[in-house]
């Protein structure tokens, strides 16, 4: 299959080879201490041997307070952790893969956090759902503090100490976890913040957040280090969310991070073909070659945030990948499901070859806990 798929790309200054990722997925599966195993090298350097041009890291958390969002997630806050990781970044080096590390604060929707019992959100709100239990969770989230000014300055430094250690560590960029219900979310998502100060109440200031960490970060790993955020507008505890100005929102949100410093926008929906909104209510931009019934978030931040644009969202089918990149929505696609069941999805791709079906009950044991995802 000859496809723009496998097209070379730059993002900032990380050179892909092709433009097929593997998207970040939370494993669990680093020791109690939040360091890297041997099965996470194997992991990750997988993919980098199946063809894979970029490798995005399951989420990390950055600072010892509130950032932690499971137990047995790896970290990384100090040297240890570094040197841990320069073993996963080496191997997939070594296999000519590029690898992002994803920093991650999970805010009010933390269900496993080592340093402390409390967690921390825009206000306190309780979160919506329940705890995953495929990751060691049960019952109820529990009830966030509110965060002060002073825990608001401690969630950007820990973004920007998590950076300057990632270059330590070799990464060839981060990517800031602002999606899926986690602390920048938070802060955007209008019932879970109900703050009156800059960061609450409008859009711009929900977004505000997400602005100056993206702002901070840049300026501390200068402009030879990629840097990316990751937008969702559903959650792992609210799969159904939607911006409530859908369009104006998305415009808003966009054209922000578009002006922060950013290297690249990755976005993610169930679907990433699908309409960002139903009947494509409240937006102006132009349609997706998937159907008239309106953008696609991806679209939409192509358009407003005029930045390369990493889709996600069931683009395990080549043709649903192939063409989200030809109509221009996307520049990048990154792959779950598809990789996990593929590790060399991008080699069977190229040579035509049948690709396997993901199968759950290899991910998850018995007891619903997350497996080592081994092959």
């Amino acid at each position: 299959m000859t496809s723009n798929l496998f097209n070379p790309i730059e993002l900032g200054s990380a050179k892909l080879e092709n433009r097929v990722g593997v998207a970040p997925m939370t494993r669990t599966s680093g020791t109690s201490e939040g360091l890297v195993t041997d099965q996470m090298v194997s992991y990750y350097s997988k993919f980098a041997r199946g063809g894979f041009g970029l490798i995005i890291t399951e989420g990390v958390y950055p600072d010892n307070k509130y950032s932690q969002g499971y137990f047995n997630q790896p970290g990384i806050i100090d040297a240890e952790q570094v040197n841990a990781w320069k073993r996963v970044t080496d191997a997939v080096h070594q296999e000519g893969g590029q690898i992002i590390v994803q920093l991650m604060h999970a805010g009010a929707l933390s269900q496993g956090n080592r340093f402390t019992k409390g967690s921390l959100g825009p206000s306190s709100v309780q979160p919506k759902g329940e705890q995953m239990n495929f990751y060691g969770g049960e019952g109820a989230f529990p009830l966030p503090k509110e965060a002060s000014k002073e825990d608001i300055e401690e969630i950007v430094k820990g973004f920007v100490d998590g950076s300057k250690r990632a270059k330590d560590a070799g990464f060839d960029g981060i990517e800031i976890h602002g999606a899926n219900g986690y602390i920048l979310d938070q802060f955007l998502t209008d019932y879970t913040n109900q703050r009156t100060d800059e960061y609450g109440g409008s859009t711009e200031n929900r977004v505000r957040l997400s602005v100056e960490v993206s702002k901070a970060v840049r300026e501390t790993v200068g402009q030879d280090f990629t840097v990316g955020i990751r937008i969702s507008q559903g959650k792992v505890n609210d799969f159904s969310h939607k911006w409530a100005n859908k369009g104006k929102d998305a415009e808003i949100i966009f054209s922000q991070l578009g002006d922060a410093g950013l290297d690249y926008i990755h976005v993610t929906e169930y679907e990433a073909w699908q309409p960002a909104f139903p009947e494509g209510e409240g937006t102006e931009a132009t349609d997706s070659a998937f159907g008239d019934g309106g953008p696609t978030l991806a679209g939409l931040a192509k358009k407003y945030g005029e930045l390369p644009v990493i889709a996600n969202g069931g683009l395990h089918d080549p043709e649903k990948a192939k063409e989200i990149i030809e109509n221009g929505d996307a520049d990048v696609v990154t792959l779950g499901r598809g990789a996990l069941a593929n590790r060399d999805w991008v080699k069977k791709v190229k040579n035509n070859e049948s690709l396997k079906e993901f199968e759950p009950e290899k991910v998850l044991s018995p007891d619903a806990k997350i497996k080592g995802f081994e092959t």
